[in-house]
């Protein structure tokens, strides 16, 4: 792989802005990022149901979810969410899903304190089993949870406050599951995540692929990679990291990349370009590209060796 060109960078130290000009930044470059509703309650057992993106799972064993509701960067003001866990320290983390995602940005319209968001953005609350705030009936999933920790990162304008779930119940609907019921279909669940701005990403569809976990086996680094390969103007970063992801053990051998020549799409080429060594080489690593792309990894590993005495 060739080395790029040094690119350009804006630089900024936080400090040196206003939290409204630092925070596009921030979440604009931190995205896409996991929504979800959180829904509360509060000491008179009002609820309350608002949105957030600074969200994720932290740890399975213990089940741990996180999630801040941020001071405001506006007025520094707290938001009732927050208010109603130091009250009441249980908390439903309901998953948003495309299907939801123009009711989620509804209810988060800074209504008064007391009013419900549920009814606000036509959803439907659903009676938890362990804790005392409601689930989201429409949730595709929903982690009944209580807090164990909430950590106040700062006193400023936009200082997070983290607040700390324990799950003990979780709810997953029926349709999202996979086949076996041991997880969860991404195709199915049609997860939505919020980047900067007005934005969302939508995980569904063409969108969604897949790339071998290197924990399940040892692969060989890019610096084990041949140095034809790994100097190559052609391949991307990407194609070589999955070049990369591969055992010693499961490499092909001599013989059977000698044999591959025979395979029908190299003997053409090898036949066409027989005298153009330069044109040769630039055909097999395009060809080593296209069977990377359709999963055939040892077939573009064939063909890449191959290329180095083109």
């Amino acid at each position: 792989m060739p080395t790029p060109d040094a690119p350009l960078f804006h630089s900024l130290t936080p400090s040196d802005l206003t939290p409204a000009q630092w925070h596009p930044f921030l979440v604009g470059a931190v995205a896409p990022r996991p929504v979800a509703f959180a829904s509360t309650i509060d000491a008179e057992g009002r609820v309350n149901l608002s949105p957030y993106s600074f969200f994720n799972a932290f740890s399975s064993n213990p089940p741990i979810l996180v999630f801040s509701p941020a001071n405001r960067v506006r007025d520094n003001t707290q938001k009732h969410t927050l208010q109603n866990v130091r009250e009441v320290p249980e908390v439903v983390i309901n998953i948003c899903d495309f299907a939801l995602v123009e009711q989620l940005s509804l209810a988060s319209t800074e209504y008064a304190k007391g009013v419900n968001e549920f009814t606000k953005a036509g959803l439907t609350e659903l009676a938890s089993e362990l804790v005392r705030p409601p689930r989201v009936a429409e949730a595709p999933a929903a982690f009944e949870c209580v807090v164990e920790q909430i950590i106040e990162l700062g006193q400023n304008n936009g200082a997070g406050n983290l607040i700390i779930c324990r799950v003990v119940r979780a709810h997953f609907r029926q349709d999202i599951l996979l086949p076996d019921a041991n997880g969860i279909d991404p195709f199915k669940l049609d997860a939505v995540a919020r980047l900067g701005g007005d934005w969302y990403c939508r995980a569904s569809g063409s969108s969604l692929f897949e790339v071998a976990k290197p924990n399940r086996h040892i692969g060989i680094g890019i610096d084990q990679l041949p140095e034809h390969i790994r100097t190559s103007d052609v391949l991307t970063g990407n194609e070589l990291g999955r070049l990369a992801n591969i055992e010693h053990e499961a490499l092909p051998t001599s013989e059977q990349v000698t044999e591959f020549r025979a395979e029908p799409m190299v003997a053409y080429l090898l036949n066409k370009h027989e005298t153009e060594p330069e044109a040769l080489q630039q055909q097999l690593t395009h060809l080593g590209r296209q069977f990377l792309a359709e999963g055939r990894l040892l077939e573009a590993w064939k063909t890449l060796l191959l290329s180095r005495g083109a």
